[in-house]
């Protein structure tokens, strides 16, 4: 088996679509119970940030790759994540 040593995200092709399929439950779960943002640095592509000036998590659900390990790693149970419509969402390709 040929192992592949690069990025491995430039094996990935992204359809965003004009519909996020992420949102969050409760907006004031991560303002007021969520102290370590915990998916703001786990997930892979930086879906998530932290904007300071509007004291809420900005989601950029056109970078997603669907790995799910944000809906993992929030502590409140606060993040929405379903698969993509279909047509839409990352696709994988081998090297």
């Amino acid at each position: 088996m040929q192992k592949f040593h690069g990025d491995p995200l430039a094996l990935t092709d992204l359809e965003a679509d004009v519909i996020s399929h992420i949102a969050l439950k409760n907006e004031r779960k991560c303002q007021q119970e969520c102290t370590n943002k915990p998916c703001t640095y786990i997930c892979p592509s930086e879906v998530y940030n932290w904007n300071f000036n509007a004291n809420k998590v900005a989601i950029d659900y056109k970078r997603c790759i669907e790995c799910g390990a944000c809906v993992l790693a929030c502590p409140q149970e606060n993040i929405i994540w379903v698969y993509p419509r279909a047509g839409y969402g990352v696709t994988y390709h081998h090297g």
